[in-house]
């Protein structure tokens, strides 16, 4: 049932739908595609029915084709006044565009059978659009891969210096944690199973009455609508509804994704504090109504915003599946009608944001590598270290020489705001002579990157490139929401 809202500037408007997600998520969940395809499935029903011997004449058939998609809302929402129950209106609705076909309209079926039916259509077409999303965000961040495959960086472990790597073999752990949100997401849609025609508790005694107890005629039954919408499975046993369950894993789904944005989205607000990239900005963009000159990650803080809100709803779907009792109950209705779609129009803003962010992402490689050099004597240490005891040097004494000179070195650091003279404290240490003209080597940050350029390289070719294959890889990476930045 719906209320008069009246002027939507005096209520409450959910800014998903206003300011965040994109029209093709949000259309997906709109009344249209719900009622439109609600009554596909009535079509789908009577059709098989009639294929299947029950008296149902092709003029009825032709009649409930006629008006797919005329819904009279008004006739609906007068009758949903008068019983409070939404299928129920609908059929109402429906019969009065179709008086031929009125009698025969939701034939042996309970509201289960468009409600859920219609949601797992549903799911399934926003699976794929968020797979698209998905695939659109590795696109980009494979070009910035790309793009600075050779970029020295410092990597940090608990936000401390820890070792050399590339900024690129940084941008392939963005695109690790998406592959497997993409494998999962390809996963789900691929063996999402139709609830199809099921009865009031499961045990299609209706159907089986309608067809004179044969079973066979049943199962078809259930098979011809299930394939007329484009499953080739259904739930061989189920209450009313499908398993709650179903809902649940596309909601663990989603907030698996809404992780992997998290996880980008910090990264990049770190980075930004740190001097080393900047978001892309727009040219009268205003960073702080007070500070004129910030730049702030706004981007990226949305980012890791709509993240948390689909993360934190996955718990509503996760306590409906957990509470159903026995063949169901509907405390599930009102919260799934509120959480699944909210899930999946938070994390379709936060892809699109993240495509933009990927796409547009201004790196400072001169700023990286200032930093690197400021930590590259601490990490040298250990490879003077090996050659020292190479030339002979006891490998415990110079260890505990070097853990001296690194602390008095650090020590001026930041007392007095100098830069790091530990190679000068070993350059002139008797005990490291047999090293003194191998430390101007030292500070190549090459020597110390590991494997990372072939990592990176190894890694786009082989899995990224395959699982973009797997996709189908066609898909159209427009910004859509994601380039009109609001916070």
């Amino acid at each position: 049932m719906t209320t008069d809202a009246g002027d939507p500037h005096e209520t409450y408007v959910n800014p998903l739908t206003t300011r965040y997600a994109s029209r093709v998520m949000l259309e997906l969940f709109g009344d249209n595609r719900k009622f439109r395809t609600w009554r596909r499935l009535w079509l789908a029903l009577a059709r098989a029915e009639q294929e299947l011997g029950l008296a149902i004449t092709d003029e009825q058939i032709v009649e409930l084709e006629s008006h797919l998609d005329d819904i009279d809302y008004d006739a609906a929402d007068r009758r949903e006044r008068e019983v409070r129950h939404d299928v129920m209106a609908h059929v109402h609705a429906y019969g009065l565009q179709c008086p031929k076909a009125a009698a025969i309209i939701h034939l042996g079926a309970t509201s289960a059978y468009v409600v859920d039916n219609t949601d797992l259509i549903i799911l399934r077409e926003a699976l794929e659009t968020i797979k698209l999303r998905l695939v659109a965000v590795i696109v980009a961040l494979l070009d910035l891969a790309e793009a600075h495959i050779s970029t020295p960086c410092l990597s940090y472990t608990h936000f401390q210096p820890a070792q050399p790597t590339t900024f690129g073999r940084r941008v392939c752990l963005w695109i690790q944690d998406l592959l497997l949100d993409l494998e999962d997401c390809e996963w789900r849609r691929r063996n999402l199973r139709f609830l199809g025609c099921k009865g009031a508790t499961g045990t299609q005694a209706s159907f089986l009455t309608l067809f004179g107890g044969d079973h066979a005629k049943v199962r078809e039954l259930d098979r011809r609508v299930a394939a007329s919408m484009g499953f080739d499975r259904t739930f061989s046993v189920t209450g009313q509804t499908p398993p709650r369950k179903v809902d649940a894993q596309a909601m663990q789904l989603l907030s698996g994704v809404g992780q992997s944005v998290h996880k980008f989205a910090n990264d990049i607000r770190l980075l930004m504090g740190l001097g080393h990239v900047d978001e892309p900005v727009t040219a009268g963009q205003i960073g702080s109504s007070a500070m004129a000159y910030k730049r702030n990650p706004m981007r990226s803080e949305r980012m890791t915003s709509l993240a948390r809100v689909a993360m934190a709803l996955a718990s509503v779907a996760e306590q409906t599946a957990a509470e159903q009792w026995f063949e169901r109950t509907l405390d599930d209705s009102a919260g799934k009608r509120i959480a699944l779609p909210e899930a999946f129009l938070a994390i379709d803003a936060a892809l699109l944001l993240q495509a933009n962010v990927a796409k547009g992402l201004v790196v400072y490689p001169a700023a990286l590598l200032r930093d690197l050099r400021r930590e590259l004597p601490a990490m040298a240490t250990e490879e003077i270290l090996m050659l020292a005891v190479k030339s002979g040097g006891d490998r415990q004494q110079l260890h505990e020489l070097i853990r001296g000179h690194s602390r008095e070195a650090m020590q001026r650091v930041r007392a007095e705001g100098v830069d790091s003279d530990l190679l000068d404290r070993i350059e002139t240490d008797p005990d490291f002579a047999s090293v003194r003209d191998d430390l101007g080597f030292m500070l190549d940050p090459a020597r110390f990157l590991g494997r990372s350029k072939e990592q990176v390289r190894e890694f786009l070719d082989g899995e990224v490139a395959e699982a973009l294959v797997r996709s189908g890889h066609s898909v159209q990476t427009s910004d859509e929401a994601g380039a009109d930045v609001r916070v």
